[in-house]
């Protein structure tokens, strides 16, 4: 796969500096701008952007990599998204967390928002201290409708979709389908590339970001997405957006009107 392809460019001898890494990766940098659907970068160990391909220049933006260079996600994402890739930045630079195949929004080409899988790992130097992190964000591909399998998961999908306000069990999901939980699962990665709970938390929340945009209190938009535990909701919505459920709602709602057209129905794709 693609990530596990960028994970093992930076496995091996360890660089004494971040300069001595990126002197080695930029070699790279114009076989990564080719990827459309990638966003790759470098971050140092204030969570600000070393290295970045070209795709994610342009999802910022920009059309050139230097105005990029120096800044961290929160100053060049908006509000709903960049604070929270940075909170999440910490927590791999601080910890040495290793994040993997994690479901989130980020920005597709046409500067709308889209699911995607991120990837970060930690850098360390030679002496094991943690100098930076390198990342990777695939977007979330179309559904692979020639496999054998889609049929059946494409009922588990919309049984997904039209039951996503209650509790989903796997159980009811491999008798839909017909199959066994392992066989559910592996053949929902193949064509949804996602797991099973990630497409209930997928479905959840674009309701729920939908749901954000009314005047509903948030314990309602909880119950309307098949959460009876407020907390669940919020540490739910904050693992995939950064953001608690008010806070995504005070950023949008400080983002002013003229940005309402690109949240709204983001999350078709």
């Amino acid at each position: 796969m693609l990530q596990s392809a960028f994970a093992s460019l930076f496995q091996g001898s360890r660089p004494h500096t971040i300069e001595q890494l990126l002197s080695g990766v930029e070699q790279l940098l114009p076989m990564l701008d080719v990827l459309p659907n990638a966003a790759i970068f470098i971050k140092d160990i204030d969570a600000r952007y070393v290295l970045a391909n070209r795709t994610l220049v342009q999802r910022c933006g920009l059309r050139q990599l230097q105005p990029l260079l120096g800044k961290t996600s929160a100053e060049v994402f908006p509000a709903q998204l960049g604070p929270g890739y940075t909170e999440q930045d910490r927590r791999v630079l601080e910890q040495g967390f290793v994040l993997e195949d994690q479901l989130e929004l980020h920005l597709y080409g046409t500067r709308e928002p889209g699911w995607c899988l991120t990837h970060k790992w930690p850098l360390y130097n030679h002496l094991g201290a943690i100098i930076g992190l390198a990342g990777i964000s695939v977007d979330l591909q179309s559904a692979s409708e020639t496999h054998p399998a889609y049929q059946r998961l494409a009922a588990v999908d919309e049984h997904i979709r039209s039951h996503f306000n209650r509790r989903v069990t796997l159980g009811e999901l491999t008798r839909i389908a017909g199959i066994s939980v392992a066989q559910l699962e592996r053949y929902c990665k193949r064509v949804f590339h996602l797991t099973p709970r990630q497409m209930i938390q997928k479905v959840r929340l674009e309701h729920a970001r939908r749901l954000l945009h009314t005047e509903l209190p948030i314990t309602e938009v909880a119950l309307q997405c098949g959460y009876t535990d407020h907390s669940a909701f919020t540490r739910q919505f904050k693992a995939l957006t950064g953001f608690t459920p008010r806070q995504y709602r005070q950023a949008t709602q400080a983002e002013g009107a003229d940005e309402g057209p690109m949240w709204e129905g983001a999350c078709s794709r």
